[in-house]
């Protein structure tokens, strides 16, 4: 079962930076510079993270990833233009 994911990270070196960019990318949206929100299942997230450790200098950088129950994704508060919806595989609104 997937839950809601949001991975950010604050990487010194741009080369880094871009490839973990690009990485988090194709599986996720980014909703700011440096966060990204998806629906993971706990292998698809092992997988990004084992992708970004080989990408980060761990003396250096940090990534971060917390877990949001659907309640506390409902109660997020957005100042700005939002980004596209993150779709959730096992939920659809009609």
């Amino acid at each position: 079962m997937s839950s809601l994911i949001v991975l950010a990270y604050d990487i010194a070196d741009d080369r880094r930076r871009r490839r973990a960019a690009r990485l988090c990318e194709q599986r996720m949206l980014r909703v700011q510079e440096s966060v990204f929100e998806a629906w993971l299942t706990p292998a698809e997230l092992r997988r990004i993270l084992a992708s970004l450790q080989d990408e980060i200098d761990p003396r250096a950088d940090q990534v971060r990833t917390y877990t949001l129950a659907l309640r506390d994704f409902a109660r997020r508060r957005v100042l700005g233009k939002m980004p596209q919806a993150v779709p959730d595989p096992d939920y659809y609104l009609v």
